[in-house]
């Protein structure tokens, strides 16, 4: 055992040493591209002083990446998570420019701009060779995994653990679409499990009526979704709205399923909630939003950023990565729109941040989280991947942009499935979804008004002139006049619009109609 250990070290040792030296080229090359990157004194050095800086520069900044950047995230933790995506690139710089300040020959000068770039490009190079180096150890990687094992279990027994078992929702993905994705091939691993000798099997499933998030999860993860008609709704004897993906609201929704079933939930027994609406009365909770409005540091819903973005090669990738979704997601808002593509969502304002956040930064989190339950040999994990859902619901589900998100997510399981090979105990692999879709238009778009405005007109409340301009807003006035009894002028005249807004005429109490006779009215 202690010629293993030795043996570990070393192999660690080295692997250090190695990410050292790709670093100090990274600098070198980056100092030979970059007109306003320098490891040299105006007066000029030789090679060797040059290197000697590069190398002491590159030491310095992986110490303070080590040691110092994992405070820094704990520290951002407290403001918004897209601010935190937009600080991690000046923060690593500023450690490059910190680390370039400590170098005791004092020969390196970098301008703030260029130190973001050259901080970037020094924490992916330096993340990728430590991974390809991690990846052909291994036994150094399987000690690792055991060393965990230990610390959770103890030494193994003459019995093997119990397998446990992970729930990965692909949020809003239906059965019809799954099926179609894996005989296009865009889902290759999930077609594994199910062909040549599989080991899963494809059921589908119906909902109730309300056929959302909220209900469905909540069921699942607690047993009971109870009085949940819908995903927003208005409850008359508290008076307010209750929304289930507001934190308020799932909190409440998650206290009343318990209280209705008596049991805190599918992962109360040393399980672990990654990226849900509801906790399941798991211990181990990242970015689940029932605890969202607790003020502990163990139940903030920004907790579960931690352990991802405290690696700063972690949150270089998913910056870069975010700020791809944004462009992709202007260039494919862009062509739909020239396209004329319908039903069309409205995508602009703040939506490419939004999908960049649900389909980059959410997706990496979680399966970070994911990974590191397996590690940890957790019984039961369930985690919700919301990618999907996020672009089907704005680019329809069966579109081009939706099955670019099932192939990420796919290679998302992939990964999951080869880290549970490793993993201290067996584990059964649960692919479920909550809901399905369909595509459709809104209601404004089938009838040219929103349906508060079709409410407003049946009170006999203005309507906004531009509802009578299309002639489907027409439609939805005669379909207000039928509710209210009132015949239907088919004139010419009707498509035009009128300079007045719509008022439609509201029968007096006691006012009685040829088609509709009032309760006192004889019948013959």
């Amino acid at each position: 055992m202690n010629e293993e250990r030795w043996r570990g070290a070393g192999s660690a040792v080295l692997r250090m040493f190695a990410v050292w030296g790709v670093s100090t080229l990274t600098m070198l090359v980056l100092a030979g591209l970059l007109p306003d990157f320098k490891l040299q004194s105006p007066d000029g050095d030789s090679a060797t002083r040059i290197a000697m800086t590069a190398a002491l520069g590159a030491g310095v900044f992986g110490l303070l990446g080590a040691l110092v950047w994992p405070l820094l995230v704990r520290t951002l933790l407290l403001v918004p998570a897209f601010v935190l995506a937009v600080l991690v690139f000046f923060l690593n710089g500023s450690l490059l420019l910190l680390a370039l300040r400590l170098v005791p020959v004092n020969r390196g000068e970098v301008n703030p701009e260029t130190a973001v770039v050259v901080a970037a490009v020094m924490s992916a190079v330096a993340s990728a060779t430590g991974g390809a180096l991690a990846v052909r150890d291994d036994n150094a990687y399987r000690r690792r995994l055991h060393r965990l094992a230990y610390r959770r279990y103890g030494r193994p027994s003459g019995t093997p653990a119990p397998p446990g078992t992970v729930f990965l929702q692909l949020d809003g993905l239906g059965h019809d679409v799954l099926v179609d994705a894996v005989g296009k091939g865009l889902m290759p691993t999930v077609a594994g499990l199910l062909g040549g000798l599989p080991s899963h099997r494809l059921t589908p499933w119906r909902t109730d009526w309300s056929s959302q998030t909220g209900a469905s999860q909540l069921g699942i993860l607690h047993g009971s979704n109870f009085d949940v008609p819908a995903f927003r709704w208005y409850e008359k004897e508290t008076r307010e709205v209750v929304v289930s993906n507001r934190p308020a609201s799932a909190a409440e929704l998650q206290r009343r399923a318990v209280e209705r079933t008596g049991d805190s939930g599918l992962l109360s027994l040393d399980g672990a909630s990654r990226g849900n609406l509801f906790g399941g009365g798991a211990d181990q909770l990242a970015l689940v939003l029932s605890v969202a409005v607790r003020r502990g540091k163990e139940t903030r819903s920004r907790a579960g950023y931690f352990a991802y973005f405290s690696d700063p090669a972690n949150a270089v990738r998913t910056v870069l990565s975010f700020v791809a979704e944004v462009g992709r997601e202007m260039c494919q808002s862009t062509r739909a729109r020239l396209r004329r593509e319908r039903p069309r969502m409205g995508r602009g304002g703040l939506y490419p941040f939004v999908r960049a956040f649900a389909t980059v930064v959410e997706r990496d989190v979680v399966v970070a989280a994911v990974v590191s339950d397996l590690l940890a040999g957790r019984t039961a994990i369930y985690a919700d991947l919301v990618a999907y859902d996020e672009v089907a619901h704005h680019s329809g589900p069966r579109s081009r942009d939706a099955e670019q998100i099932l192939r990420r997510l796919d290679r998302s399981l992939a990964l999951v499935l080869k880290v549970a090979e490793l993993a201290p105990r067996p584990y059964r692999i649960v692919l479920l979804s909550d809901h399905g879709q369909s595509p459709g238009e809104t209601f404004r778009m089938r009838y040219g008004l929103s349906l508060g405005e079709l409410v407003r007109a049946g009170c006999g409340l203005p309507v906004p002139r531009k509802v009578r301009r299309t002639h489907s807003g027409n439609e939805a006035r005669a379909a207000v006049r039928t509710a209210l009894h009132r015949p239907v002028e088919e004139r010419a005249e009707e498509h035009h619009a009128s300079p007045r807004p719509l008022r439609p005429r509201r029968p007096r109490l006691g006012q009685t109609s040829a088609s509709s006779p009032s309760p006192t009215s004889r019948t013959a």
